[in-house]
């Protein structure tokens, strides 16, 4: 028999070794439709870390629907210990309206921990906090650029916390970079009560990306892994050490015009070199784009049409040459890899 204790959550108790999907209420729509927010619960036989992982706090970004649908079909996951709570779907507002925000065009993710008696934005927020983030002792927060960006695969990390430092090196994304807390984000409230997380940022809003897909899944049973809540079975090993980023620059247009990329996420650049140029429609005048540090592209617009300002090149400095040049590498193997097919190769 089973020597755990159900797992409570909403008005549900899911006994260990099972699986259930909570639906817990958010709101009702103007038309009185009712919307939850689906909680996946995966609750193991045995002891472990409660870890929730959560995607689409900002409605546009769908990468990480995918990576949680994946991931919830992934045979480690079959035998867990601890429990699992995955939220494919945390802002269904903007999702279903293909926007990063809620109706009220406020940002979810400046809105923590939220009040039960605010905005709807704010209603939402604390109903994550108080159903997901203060049951768990770990997150993974699933983002992407926004759209017309794009994001290499990447991990934000608190300035001096060695346990997410030593859990970003296990998710393995190809670059770990310093990100300062930030008053109203998910991991500002979450840290406020002892649940540290890991944000991790791949892919472009409203597109597709396998790899970035990939990388998602890979990394969270890497840390699932190194949390003792499966088996070393059926893990992604990393391919190459990722390397933590101290200070990250964005170079932005001198001027508005038709840009020209010469390079793109995952490439090495030095300082000095061109990634790039803006001209003028007629082109009478035309300014380069010309790298002002040593390291990896970790972001990049896809616009072809930018305004003065507007934010062209994300570059993050890189400890050494060798340590780029293998990162690289990685990110060119994985990027050409062929998409998967088979629902069994689930990563």
């Amino acid at each position: 028999m089973p020597t755990r204790a159900a797992f409570e959550i909403g008005d549900r108790q899911v006994a260990p070794g099972t699986r259930a999907v909570v639906e817990l209420p958010v709101s009702q729509m103007p038309d009185h439709t009712p919307v939850t927010m689906p909680v996946h619960v995966v609750h193991g036989r045995r002891d472990g870390p409660v870890v929730f992982v959560s995607a689409a706090i900002h409605g546009d970004e769908v990468i990480g629907v995918e990576v949680v649908r994946r991931l919830l079909r992934a045979k480690p996951v079959e035998r867990l210990a601890g429990t699992l709570l995955a939220v494919p779907i945390v802002n269904s507002f903007g999702f279903l309206n293909h926007s990063r925000y809620l109706p009220d065009r406020r940002d979810l993710n400046r809105c923590f921990p939220g009040h039960p008696s605010g905005s709807l934005a704010a209603r939402l927020a604390h109903l994550f906090m108080t159903e997901i983030v203060q049951r768990s002792t770990l997150g993974i927060d699933l983002h992407s650029a926004a759209i017309r960006r794009e994001n290499l695969p990447q991990i934000r990390l608190t300035p001096g916390n060695e346990r997410l430092a030593e859990l970003g090196r296990a998710f393995g994304a190809p670059v770990m970079l310093q990100s300062k807390l930030r008053d109203g984000s998910l991991r500002h409230a979450a840290e406020d009560v002892a649940c540290d997380v890991l944000l991790y940022e791949a892919g472009e809003g409203l597109r597709f990306d396998e790899y970035a897909a990939r990388a998602g899944v890979a990394g969270t049973l890497r840390v699932m892994h190194r949390l003792g809540m499966i088996a070393a079975r059926g893990v992604p090993h990393r391919k190459a050490r990722p390397f933590v980023s101290e200070r990250s620059s964005w170079l932005r247009a001198p001027l508005g015009g038709l840009l020209r990329t010469y390079r793109t996420i995952g490439d090495y650049v030095t300082e000095g070199e061109v990634l790039g140029a803006v001209a003028d429609p007629a082109g009478d005048v035309e300014q380069e784009i010309v790298s002002e540090m040593e390291g990896i592209i970790i972001g990049r617009t896809n616009m072809p049409v930018v305004n003065e300002g507007d934010a062209l090149f994300h570059i993050a400095l890189t400890p050494s040459e060798s340590v780029a040049e293998a990162v690289v590498d990685e990110v060119s193997a994985q990027r050409e890899a062929p998409p998967l097919f088979d629902e069994d190769e689930i990563i």
